[in-house]
């Protein structure tokens, strides 16, 4: 095919779906992050760590998956997604590898926490990308969503198979396992990976002879550091996910008090259903109404499910279905952030810097990770309740809501005729 702009529409599509599926099934697998509550429980009992030492793995995992994005984010505009990804399944199969080799903490910090996060990182910048690039503006939403749920639907299948092997294997070779597995399957998937031929546009082409579309300028990650917008996104993603992790943590306890610990994980599940739900009705919606609307509509219900939360843990006869209701709400607004990020970061900044503008803007999932929950352990132990917690975080994502007012629309430059 000499002429690279020569594919035909059904082709380009197709070829554009088995992108965005494999993006998906990349980040199910490595949603394997979410299987840390689970694992930590048998760590405790065989290796015989306590307090902090059981949640540091995992904490610190998630920051350096955040901050690698950037490196991650980098390699992926400069190289390629399969490339990227490829390194990513590497590196994550090598940290569970490690980790199955020892009890050391130390050693566990480095192969969970600092590789395995790593891998995370580079996986995840990967895999939404090459997607967005084959499919027009009026579905950046749909596409980012779609890639991105399967890292929200991960724990529905995450969390069956690792009680399994952990009771079946014990932690070191259950890490064994799914560090092979996960190695296989993000490396073969990452094979899919692949951004349209040089000259590809698409959708509908103009009309010989009319001026091409506006579209949105190809930023650099220095000048979006530069622009206000930048940070007002960055200060709401840190409320929106930081907010929705907060109450995440929480649910499973919230949920063994109405429905007992044998039948609390049907409530975890189905918040990683809507978790993962959340992320696609977001994506299509914004398409629909807009970016900013969405993420308004969004961050309101989210603030308006904090209060009714302080009703539910406040009650010691909630119906189980309520708990389940209120956790389904809570991971699809939490989820939809994962979608309306990336796809603000396409309609802003453009995709040429996409990977490490994107990565730049994520660092605000990390440290809102990382600061609000240890906000909501805070306010909860000297409170002895999750009252305090959830008028905290209802109270921010009204800021936040706020916030959403002031983003300025993307600012169109003429499209490069060459």
């Amino acid at each position: 095919m000499n002429n690279p702009t020569s594919l035909s529409q059904p082709a380009s599509t197709n070829r554009g779906w088995l992108v965005t599926f494999s993006g998906t099934g990349i980040n199910l697998a490595l949603g394997i992050l979410y299987a840390w509550s689970l694992t930590k429980g048998a760590i405790e009992k065989e290796f015989g760590w306590k307090d902090a030492q059981l949640n540091d793995p995992y904490a610190l995992c998630c920051l350096v998956f955040a901050f690698a994005m950037i490196l991650a984010g980098r390699c992926q505009d400069k190289f390629g997604p399969r490339l990227t990804a490829s390194i990513g399944g590497l590196l994550v199969g090598a940290g569970f590898l490690l980790c199955s080799t020892t009890t050391s903490y130390s050693t566990w910090l480095l192969g969970f926490g600092v590789l395995a996060g790593i891998g995370i990182g580079f996986g995840y910048s990967s895999a939404t990308p090459p997607a967005l690039k084959w499919f027009p503006p009026s579905r950046t939403g749909l596409i980012a969503g779609l890639v991105v749920a399967g890292f929200g639907l991960a724990p529905v299948y995450l969390a069956p198979t690792s009680q399994y092997l952990l009771g079946t294997f014990h932690v070191q070779k259950t890490m064994l396992i799914l560090g092979i597995a996960f190695m296989v399957i993000v490396c073969g998937l990452a094979q899919m990976l692949v951004n349209p031929p040089a000259g590809y546009v698409a959708g509908p082409q103009p009309a010989p002879g009319t001026a091409p579309k506006a579209i949105a300028a190809n930023a650099t990650p220095t000048e979006i550091l530069r622009q206000p917008t930048f940070w007002l996104l960055w200060v709401i993603y840190f409320i929106g996910a930081g907010a929705g992790l907060m109450v995440i943590g929480s649910v499973s306890g919230m949920a063994k008090k109405s429905m007992g610990a044998e039948w609390a994980f049907v409530a975890v599940a189905v918040m990683a259903i809507g978790n993962a739900g959340g992320r696609i009705m977001a994506g299509i919606l914004s398409d629909r109404i807009g970016r900013r609307w969405t993420l308004c509509l969004v961050l309101l219900l989210q603030a308006l499910l904090m209060f009714i939360a302080i009703q539910v843990t406040s009650s010691k006869e909630m119906a189980p279905f309520v708990i389940v209701l209120i956790a389904a709400l809570i991971g699809a607004n939490y989820g939809a952030n994962l979608a309306l990020f990336p796809s603000y970061a396409k309609d802003l900044w453009g995709l040429k810097s996409f990977g490490m503008n994107y990565g730049v803007l994520f660092t605000a999932w990390g440290v809102g990770g990382l600061v609000l929950p240890r906000v909501q352990q805070t306010l909860t132990a000297n409170s002895h309740s999750y009252t305090s917690s959830f008028i905290t975080a209802g109270v921010l994502l009204l800021f936040g809501t706020g916030l959403t007012f002031l983003i300025k629309p993307p600012q169109p430059k003429a499209a490069d005729p060459n």
